[in-house]
């Protein structure tokens, strides 16, 4: 049978979704995933599915848990997850979605804060970590594994249970059916915030579902569509338009390995819609240019012709550019450049979907130009999350595209971007201030970031309020901007400008390690010694460098000077939210000692 895209006025909840997907098309593929005990990819038609996620509300049934009640999943994506998922919400309850590779503490805090009462996990890996949090997670009744520890793990608390056991005790215990309405909490997101402790978003089935048919208004989306996972389900873009949008409209999702085997994945997967952050496509972008290093004058020369001929090429489609005799070129252009790089994403690919962060415009005009069709869009966990999108047939890549249909936008005061619509948050889990500062009497939500439209109708990004660097003369400065010109460069691992009330900007960086390796040896010094980072000749190189990539910013946006490391930032160190945004107060407290040391020169 056909998959048929649905109307969310007749579902009513995301469970009446799932019902009504598992009733229309029940022996379609839902779901394939990796079986490592197989050695194989297995398949789930929406039959199966259905029959799980009722084993699974038995489950959660004789729990004796009420609606409303909390139930927290930290598992990678899976069907299991769906399964979870949907089981809890046909109940009644609140799911809690956490990062898989979460910090303890982290973990602990959205456990308590959220009273979960119950929490699913992937298995063997994460059993020390829960061991070091069991103790001071008070209201969780279970803890569900999906595997059983080999090691006697399962002392270390009584509410471990394994997922297999925990299933079979519960077989045929009744499951008592719930009237659900729209207006229902179903989710407590935490947001990753760079700064302070993570806010609990409360979403709605009507907020999930409509933001999940809104987006799947902005293309052609059909029931033989292949959506590759690997954007964490906790991370509200995935949950929307990885796993409802793709219900909605009957398409199959299949789970990526792991980040590390994406490259293999993509070629036996072979998607046709791929969502993801900036980083995966910055980090291919690198392996392009470290490629292009390596090979000769030609190689460089037939791949700047091939971008410059397809972005050509891309324009005309859009109507913003008339013909050229050069675009003659890109049958060949595209059998010897463009073509190795959409093949290795799958060869087949309809939609690059880049969101939950800025796509560098560099980025996004090399890929566009070899013809991966990336879609940049805008949103927040708060508004469930997508807001602004652009459209295949009106694609500006340096914009975040005009408003999902059933979205207002506007722009308030100091460009302020606001929002309303059934897609925004009913607020912040136990903290109804932070929810009075968020969204105003009038229901505009404030999103903090600055805006301009363009005559295409298309929003663009500028800047963000809060995060705009005032120098000491007054001059203002988007570091967000100035860090993606950098990080351009595959030297540059990471990057933080700062300089709030000093004299000029100054920049902590990480360098990458094998191309330290190489800019090292250009230099004649040793890379193996620690203090050779330190070394004048280091430092004025690196600085060159950099004003290299920041050249076309105004005289007062240069960097002055540097602190370079080796060493990543990461999340097990607290400097990373789990989607891998720089926690801006916690890295400037680690280095603060190395700031200060940027601007004594200064001061003497």
């Amino acid at each position: 049978m056909a998959a048929a895209s649905f109307h969310p006025d007749p579902l009513g909840t995301l469970c009446g979704l799932f019902r009504a997907r598992a009733a229309a098309t029940p022996d379609q593929v839902a779901y394939r995933q990796f079986d490592e005990t197989r050695d194989t990819w297995v398949s789930f038609t929406w039959a199966q599915v259905a029959a799980e996620v009722a084993r699974w509300q038995a489950a959660l049934a004789k729990e004796g848990l009420a609606p409303g009640d909390r139930v927290a999943v930290m598992l990678k994506n899976s069907v299991e997850w769906v399964i979870f998922d949907q089981a809890a919400l046909a109940l009644g309850l609140v799911t809690v979605p956490l990062y898989l590779d979460d910090r303890p503490e982290s973990a602990a805090y959205i456990l308590n804060h959220s009273g979960a009462k119950l929490l699913l996990v992937e298995g063997k890996f994460q059993h020390k970590k829960l061991a070091e949090i069991a103790g001071s997670t008070h209201t969780l009744q279970h803890i569900v594994s999906l595997t059983a520890p080999d090691d006697g793990l399962a002392n270390w608390s009584t509410r471990f249970v394994v997922a297999a056991d925990w299933l079979a005790a519960a077989a045929g215990t009744p499951v008592p059916e719930r009237h659900l309405t729209p207006d229902l909490l179903v989710s407590i997101v935490y947001t990753s915030g760079t700064t302070g402790r993570p806010k609990g978003v409360m979403l709605t089935h009507e907020n999930l579902l409509w933001n999940a048919f809104y987006a799947s208004q902005c293309a052609a989306f059909g029931p033989h569509e292949v959506f590759l996972s690997f954007l964490p389900m906790s991370h509200t873009l995935e949950r929307t338009g990885g796993y409802y949008l793709p219900m909605l409209v009957g398409a199959e999702v299949v789970y990526a390995r792991s980040i590390a085997q994406l490259a293999q994945d993509l070629q036996v997967i072979r998607p046709t819609v791929l969502i993801s952050v900036p980083r995966i496509y910055e980090r291919v972008y690198g392996r392009i240019q470290d490629s292009l290093e390596k090979k000769g004058g030609l190689a460089r020369l037939l791949f700047k012709l091939a971008v410059s001929v397809g972005w050509r090429r891309f324009e005309v489609s859009q109507g913003r550019a008339r013909w050229s005799p050069a675009l003659w070129l890109w049958p060949v252009l595209e059998r010897k450049v463009a073509g190795n790089v959409t093949e290795k994403l799958g060869g087949r690919l309809k939609l690059a979907i880049s969101g939950g962060a800025a796509l560098s415009p560099d980025i996004a005009h090399v890929f566009v130009g070899l013809g991966v069709p990336i879609i940049q869009g805008y949103g927040l966990t708060e508004t469930s999350p997508v807001v602004c999108v652009n459209r295949p047939e009106s694609n500006v890549p340096s914009s975040i595209g005009p408003p999902l249909p059933g979205i207002e936008v506007k722009i308030g005061e100091n460009d302020e971007l606001l929002t309303r619509s059934r897609c925004v948050m009913r607020g912040y889990w136990q903290d109804e201030a932070a929810t009075r500062a968020m969204i105003d009497s009038e229901g505009w939500l404030h999103t903090g970031d600055q805006a301009t439209v363009d005559a295409w109708g298309h929003y663009h990004i500028t800047g963000r309020i809060k995060d705009i660097i005032v120098l000491s003369n007054g001059e203002k400065v988007p570091p967000t901007d100035m860090e993606s010109a950098i990080l351009l460069d595959p030297l540059f691992e990471q990057v933080m400008i700062v300089g709030e009330g000093r004299p000029y900007l100054a920049a902590l960086t990480v360098l990458n390690e094998e191309h330290w390796q190489a800019f090292a040896a250009s230099l004649n010094v040793d890379p193996g010694q620690p203090e050779i980072l330190r070394d004048p000749r280091v430092m004025k190189a690196l600085t060159h460098r950099v004003a290299h990539h920041l050249r076309h910013f105004p005289g007062y946006a240069q960097i002055r000077r540097l602190h370079p490391e080796t060493r990543p930032w990461t999340l097990e160190d607290g400097l990373l939210t789990p989607t891998l945004k720089v926690k801006r107060n916690e890295v400037l407290d680690r280095y603060r000692a190395a700031v200060e040391a940027m601007y004594a020169d200064f001061a003497r």
